[in-house]
């Protein structure tokens, strides 16, 4: 698995982004969502508020990542959760040059769907110190973000998911090599990665358990047991799930006709696929498509 496969199935959601400039006295609390977003300091420092963890001091350059939405908070000092007002938008204050902190948020809001399983995994509240002399282009990123906030010419609505998948990508991959915890999303088994491969360059194919397990070069028992435990689902329930994100990324993304779609993404007719996107989405997939735009 790779971790812009990650990244993709969070893409479904809709992107916000916005920069936030505090002085004195301040703290917010960010409610739980669906989704999975992050905070950067760009400057000055700010406390990260958790509900089960001491809290913890931030300084510029730090980031804060929630991988599933989880509820958190930020403060110019120490505080509870609980005492902390909800975070709401709010004009830029009106004398920058007075600013004590100041941070970007980024964040994909799945309206319908789950957030992909790999994130669910990781800690609720991630906070990452990031090695910018190793991977310069996170702070060139940061630089892109902040100045692209305020773009709403064309293809505004383009860069701004193209930048906040890098940000998740550049800070997941450091907080990873950080905590010695790449081996949470590779397979290092080489029949499960190969079969894994096949199946996400050809979610189209009428694919089987068995005709998977050939690819593996295994019995089809022996891949099932396997598949299951590394990937932490039975094949076809993976197949299924892969094939229902890829499709809802082509309804966000592409003007693509819906039989189009379900013939990508293995369905034999519009029918079926829209039976299958209903169970997984809870909503059909004409009306997913509208609600994107």
């Amino acid at each position: 698995m790779r971790l812009n496969e990650v990244i993709g199935s969070v893409r479904i959601g809709r992107a916000e982004a916005c920069s936030v400039r505090e002085s004195g006295s301040w703290g917010m609390r960010y409610p739980p969502m669906t989704g999975s977003g992050f905070h950067m300091v760009l400057r000055g420092s700010a406390w990260l508020i958790t509900a089960d963890n001491p809290p913890r001091e931030l300084a510029a350059g730090d980031v804060v990542l929630t991988p599933f939405g989880a509820q958190h908070g930020l403060s110019h000092m120490p505080a509870s959760l609980d005492d902390l007002p909800p975070a709401v938008m709010k004009e830029d204050l009106a004398n920058p040059d007075r600013v004590d902190v100041e941070f970007l948020c980024g964040a994909y809001w799945l309206g319908h769907g789950r957030v992909h399983r790999f994130l669910r995994s990781l800690p609720d509240v991630i906070a990452v110190s990031p090695d910018y002399e190793g991977d310069p282009q996170l702070r060139l990123l940061a630089e892109l973000f902040d100045a692209h906030l305020s773009d709403t010419g064309p293809g505004a609505g383009v860069t701004r998911p193209a930048l906040l998948d890098l940000v998740l990508t550049h800070v997941l991959r450091q907080w990873l090599v950080q905590n010695r915890a790449a081996d949470w999303l590779d397979i290092s088994d080489p029949a499960i990665s190969t079969a894994l491969r096949d199946l996400h360059a050809a979610p189209h194919r009428r694919w089987t358990v068995q005709q998977l397990s050939e690819t593996a070069g295994m019995s089809r028992t022996a891949f099932t047991k396997r598949f299951s435990a590394l990937v932490g689902q039975p094949p076809m329930a993976y197949l299924t799930g892969w094939r229902l994100t890829y499709a809802a990324r082509l309804l966000r993304e592409t003007d693509a006709p819906l039989a189009a779609i379900a013939h990508q993404v293995g369905y034999s007719t519009e029918f079926a696929f829209g039976a299958a996107f209903r169970r997984e989405y809870g909503i059909s997939p004409g009306r997913f498509r509208q609600s994107a735009s």
